[in-house]
């Protein structure tokens, strides 16, 4: 199984790559539906199912095509097999086993998260097991030992709102177009992060759990004071505040949601002993988070790996990745399987 076929489709980007081990990534495809989902303001799990459906059979023509390859010299087809939209996910599980089945190779169910979690080694200079992963995106936010391939325990994780779905929940608030995670952060340059005492929730408590539902209920009273109205009021839009209070309360926010990150993973590396620490997922892109992490870890000897920038979000890449090093979970049982509730570490639903 050295070359792999990986198909994305858990939620709103639908990723196509080829993973060779021997000659490393091949080719890869990447659709994003933003543009389908901002007038909404957020992802319609019925219009992404429909999306996926259009673009996966040519995408995946056009990735062997990219890579000079014939189908039948794939050795597997690896698939996002869940966590993510049961629809979008479903998508995606009926065309890699249809697929696989016709070619008479193997099948291959990815867990979304851990395909995360190995994205860093698409990048040259990998991470050397064990370490310590933070599975940091839209809907996850979490600690992860990673002793082995395959050897994965939770260790923290949120209590409530990922810091994703903050990141994108602050944006709306403040007035910001979808997605709004990458718009937060860049409204944040302008801003003074010193000016609202923002709090950073659960770090003078000891444990490596998240919670950021009170950092959003925090800006929301920020937002209430600064449009002169009472705290159990509606806000009114988040658009109609002056452009520097806009900016300050962004990058008051993303400095207390990178510190509490930040902070939580260093407890993690000294809870674990380990020295190598990999951050992942979607809200991994974040630069702020990157140039606080880098300089934290150096100053306890500690190495920090990301994926390139371009597989951070979503993608096949990373997919195509897992089921490449996942061969134990290869199989020609052809069953469509998909499931939207999956914990990372553990056997598929």
């Amino acid at each position: 199984m050295s070359c792999v076929l990986g198909i994305e489709t858990s939620c709103d980007e639908t990723g196509v790559a080829i993973y060779d081990t021997t000659s490393g990534l091949r080719a890869h495809q990447l659709f994003s539906q933003i543009a389908r989902h901002a007038e909404y303001g957020g992802v319609v799990p019925e219009l992404a199912s429909r999306d996926h459906l259009s673009k996966l059979a040519p995408m995946v023509a056009a990735t062997l095509e990219e890579a000079g390859m014939s189908p039948e010299a794939l050795d597997a087809v690896a698939y996002t097999a869940g966590p993510g939209l049961i629809g979008a996910l479903l998508v995606g599980a009926s065309f890699a086993a249809g697929y696989a089945r016709a070619l008479g190779k193997p099948l291959v169910p990815v867990h979304h998260m851990e395909a995360h979690l190995l994205a860093p080694m698409l990048d040259n200079e990998a991470p050397d097991f064990p370490f310590v992963a933070l599975l940091v995106s839209g809907g996850h936010s979490m600690l992860v030992d990673v002793r082995a391939l395959g050897d994965y325990e939770v260790i923290g994780n949120t209590l409530d709102d990922a810091a994703g779905e903050a990141f994108d929940k602050t944006a709306k608030l403040l007035g910001l177009p979808y997605p709004g995670g990458p718009a937060l952060a860049a409204l944040a340059a302008d801003g003074d992060d010193a000016r609202f005492a923002l709090p950073r929730p659960m770090m003078s408590r000891p444990g490596i759990d998240f919670s950021f539902s009170g950092l959003k209920t925090a800006v929301l009273m920020c937002v209430r004071d600064l449009q002169g109205i009472a705290r159990d009021a509606s806000p009114r839009p988040g658009d109609t505040l002056a452009a520097q209070d806009r900016a300050d309360l962004a990058a008051s926010f993303q400095a207390a949601t990178v510190d509490t990150l930040a902070g939580k993973c260093l407890r993690a590396l000294d809870q674990t002993g380990r020295n190598t620490l990999v951050i992942a997922g979607g809200v991994g892109a974040n630069r702020r988070l990157r140039e606080t992490l880098r300089t934290r870890c150096e100053a306890r000897n500690a190495t920090v790996f990301y994926p390139p920038m371009q597989y951070c979000t979503d993608n096949g890449a990373m997919i195509a990745l897992a089921g490449a090093l996942r061969s134990d979970l290869a199989t020609r049982d052809y069953t469509i399987r998909a499931t939207p509730r999956w914990p990372i570490g553990t056997p598929m639903p």
